[in-house]
Formats: structure tokens, C-alpha cells, sequence
């Protein structure tokens, strides 16, 4: 009788692990394709807007094309257009520096 239990019990714990890995392997999966790209792309991001100098021409998320006036700890002073209008806008805004820099390290 207690072998019977024994195998029914293993039977079970056996069942549930088989049912387990597959939402286990589908949570590796998602760390691996979606949310550790997403990360190192942030930190790539981060560090654009880090490096911001006076004279960069930049892109905001809106498609504001402009070049830096000034940066503040959390914002960025953009002069755009023609008659050489100057926006404020956040830091996090900014989608994309389009100045190339040459690396002092080299």
C-alpha cells in the first residue's frame, strides 16, 4: 500500500515539474530576446545624453532637429530653425546625436 502512495506521489511530483519548465523556459526566453536588449539599449541611451557637448546636432522623440545651445543637469537648450529659435527640452527627449565625436582614448 505504501508503494503504491510512493509511486503516485513521485507520479505527481514528476507531473507538476513537466509543468513547470515550460513556464520557466518561456521566462528565459523573454529575458534573453526582449528585456536584456531593452536594458543595454537604456544604458547606450543613457550614455548619449551623458556625453551631450555645446554644438551637437541633435534629434528629439518629436523629430525636433537642432543643435545645443546649453545643457543643465536635466535639461537641454536646442537652437533650431532659421531665425534661430531655442527650445528647451528634457534630457530624456533627446533621441539621437547625429555629431560625430573622435575618441580621445585611441
Amino acid at each position: 500500500m505504501f508503494s503504491v502512495l510512493a509511486e503516485a506521489n513521485g507520479a505527481s511530483t514528476g507531473s507538476l515539474l513537466m509543468t513547470f519548465i515550460p513556464l520557466v523556459l518561456i521566462f528565459v526566453f523573454f529575458y534573453f530576446l526582449i528585456l536584456r536588449p531593452q536594458k543595454k539599449q537604456e544604458k547606450q541611451d543613457q550614455a548619449m545624453r551623458d556625453n551631450l557637448e555645446v554644438g551637437d546636432e541633435v534629434v528629439t522623440n518629436g523629430g525636433i532637429v537642432g543643435i545645443v545651445f546649453s545643457i543643465k543637469e536635466d535639461t537641454v537648450v536646442i537652437e533650431t530653425g532659421g531665425d534661430r529659435s531655442k527650445i528647451r527640452v528634457k534630457k530624456w527627449a533627446i533621441a539621437k546625436n547625429e555629431t560625430t565625436h573622435e575618441d580621445d582614448s585611441k
